[in-house]
């Protein structure tokens, strides 16, 4: 009888102490944690692109009669795009709330695709030679800070979640650069020569402080107890408006030739130092008027502003460095 009563006892007593054991071997989920991330976005919304100093955003072909020197338009197109399309890689800081909600301070690096910005091209009349072009193309750079607010079912295995907040741009860079060429002729101490100039111009436009928005959602797949998978698609929208202009590069080299050797008389040339503060940079304003320091005349490729000790001033800009993509990374729990 003592040994019936006692093997209750002695099995109720060693259920007990496994269920202890487990419990103690068991953690609670982790509260802090660390999320690396790679992705690609594209453009959701294009535009038409800013211009480029005195260029529209068109891409032209035209035509010059070489007697007259009249310019003929032969085919013109607007170029629009985005700069949101490009790769972004973040660092995430995150902390859990409870089983399914957390809160994440993200900070991204974006760097843009090239657009082509502006294309002139012009072509002696009746030939296929070309007397003059330009061409620019434009990127952007930045850095942001994205707070937002995580929420998921909070299933072990294969968990869905969704993530929503704002998009505060820390730093960003619309970077322009310029190739130029055109050919022409002058009369130097009454000998007839043709001058051939070519430029190459690297210009950033500064951005005002800007708020975006942004939105995802995203599967996280556990590796181990303290590694998850992650993929995800995303929406950010960051529109931003142009706050100044800064020429950086500036190189100029026309090359006087005569034309019954070809051989080259003399080089001129202009650098960064050699602009004037007007021609280097722009501050952008909402209204252009009678006060505004504006061109006033130009020669050759030199500008002559109403102020040229100052920064000239040209219409404000707008771009969105925000578009649709799918990111993929990794999440360490501590």
């Amino acid at each position: 009888m003592k040994r019936t009563h006692l093997f209750p006892v002695l099995l109720t007593f060693a259920i007990g102490l496994t269920n202890t054991i487990q419990a103690q071997t068991v953690k609670s989920p982790s509260k802090f944690y660390l999320k690396v991330a790679g992705g690609y976005y594209f453009s959701v919304f294009p535009g038409q692109f800013p211009k480029v100093g005195s260029y529209e955003p068109h891409d032209e072909q035209k035509e010059i009669n070489g007697t007259t020197g009249a310019t003929t338009i032969i085919s013109e197109k607007v170029l629009t795009g985005s700069y949101g399309a490009g790769g972004r890689g973040g660092l995430s800081f995150g902390w859990n709330l409870n089983k399914y909600m957390a809160i994440e301070a993200t900070f991204n690096y974006y760097r843009s695709n090239k657009n082509l910005m502006t294309k002139e091209v012009t072509t002696l009349a009746g030939t296929s030679q070309v007397v003059g072009k330009i061409e620019s193309h434009g990127y952007v750079s930045a850095v942001d800070f994205a707070p937002s607010l995580v929420v998921s079912p909070g299933f072990k295995k294969v968990n869905p979640y969704v993530r929503f907040g704002l998009v505060l741009p820390l730093w960003g860079r619309l970077n322009i650069e310029t190739d130029a060429s055109k050919s022409g002729s002058a009369v130097i101490s009454g000998q007839p020569v043709v001058t051939q100039t070519k430029i190459h111009r690297e210009e950033q436009v500064h951005p005002n402080i800007t708020l975006g928005f942004q939105g995802a959602f995203g599967v996280a797949f556990p590796v181990s107890h303290k590694l998850d998978v992650f993929v995800e698609t995303e929406y950010r929208n960051i529109p931003v408006k142009s706050k100044k202009k800064e020429v950086n590069t500036y190189d100029e080299n026309t090359n006087i030739i005569n034309p019954s050797t070809g051989a080259i008389i003399t080089t001129q040339h202009r650098g960064l130092s050699d602009l004037s503060t007007a021609e280097r940079e722009t501050k952008y304003v909402n209204t252009i008027d009678q006060s505004s320091n504006t061109p006033v005349s130009t020669s050759g490729t030199k500008v002559t502003y109403k102020h040229d000790d100052q920064p000239s001033n040209d219409l404000k800009s707008y771009i969105n460095i925000g578009g649709l993509g799918a990111n993929a990374g990794l999440r360490w729990h501590f």
